[in-house]
């Protein structure tokens, strides 16, 4: 396996110039980069997928309070999961190229300040629990120990994206249990084909980071894959279009879905053919092309449901 990353790439990724810095107090600016309202791609492709469970839940578009509380869930937990990975990868964060500048590692925020923080978005979370089902309750709670589990996973496999997309998905499953008291097996099929499209993608981005974390001892999926990236994505994201394929014809998505379907699988093809694992520098792009994924995939749901 070989890494090969430009020393002349500033890795970073956090931008001192960015809204957060020009409209935000300076003393709000280390929680907003905290839990990530500085780059809102995680934000999106959590809620996406969210969003389309929901209208294929619904068959066809869900209430309005639905779809507000699904979309402050995965703020929130998207928030708190981003909170948690910070402050255990707080000792490792200052010796890796792309985090070196967060807000833990960096000394802009204390621990304390930072777990009071995590409490507080826990409490707007747990109030969101009135607003669901006891089925979705249960399912809300069994999520939160994923969500602290996934930052610990890098130290012992190189699986922790497949925790990450079982956790940052796990919304899909409660848009069907919410809605319809149940959660079907073409559900599932749907939420499968998130978590295979989550290690894909977040694989691409683990790439970034695979030179920081050998020398740290960290495990991670772009380690395992090592050179034969393409291969290994090629893998997963044929696992995803054949997921999303099946949940929907399981479903009776009309055809506009599959069309949209098939436009989704080239965009992947097109990240296939894209990554270089010797070029991690532009993993960053290709991750944050899947925002066009997430958008295909609320569209594919709603001509579906209501094109039918």
């Amino acid at each position: 396996m070989s890494v090969n990353t430009p020393s002349r790439i500033d890795l970073n990724d956090m931008r001192h110039d960015d809204w957060v810095a020009r409209w935000l107090p300076a003393a709000w600016g280390p929680y907003a980069r905290l839990c990530r309202l500085d780059r809102p791609i995680g934000t999106w492709l959590t809620w996406l997928p969210v969003v389309a469970a929901l209208i294929q839940a619904a068959d066809g578009l869900p209430t309005l309070a639905r779809l507000v509380v699904f979309s402050l869930g995965a703020i929130l937990m998207r928030g708190v999961g981003c909170c948690f990975n910070d402050i255990f990868d707080r000792d490792f964060d200052h010796q890796v190229e792309r985090t070196r500048f967060r807000p833990l590692t960096s000394g802009q925020l204390s621990l304390r300040n930072a777990l009071w923080f995590v409490l507080a978005q826990l409490v707007v979370a747990g109030l969101l629990l009135f607003a669901i089902n006891s089925y979705s309750r249960w399912l809300a709670l069994l999520l939160l120990p994923l969500v602290v589990i996934y930052p610990l996973c890098k130290r012992f496999t190189h699986w922790p994206q497949a925790v990450l997309g079982i956790a940052f998905n796990w919304g899909m499953l409660m848009a069907w249990s919410d809605t319809q008291n149940a959660v079907p097996l073409a559900a599932i099929a749907m939420w499968a084909g998130a978590v295979f499209w989550q290690i894909g993608y977040d694989a691409i981005y683990g790439y970034i980071d695979m030179a920081d974390d050998l020398k740290l001892g960290l495990k991670s999926a772009a380690i395992r894959f090592g050179d034969q990236g393409k291969q290994w994505l090629s893998g997963f994201y044929a696992l995803t279009a054949l997921c999303w394929v099946w949940g929907g014809y399981a479903m009776g998505m009309a055809w506009p879905y599959f069309v949209v379907m098939a436009i989704i699988a080239l965009h992947l093809a097109w990240q296939i053919i894209r990554f270089d694992p010797k070029r991690p520098e532009f993993g960053l792009g290709l991750f944050r092309a899947n925002m066009t994924v997430g958008v295909l995939l609320v569209i594919a749901a709603l001509g579906g449901t209501l094109l039918g």
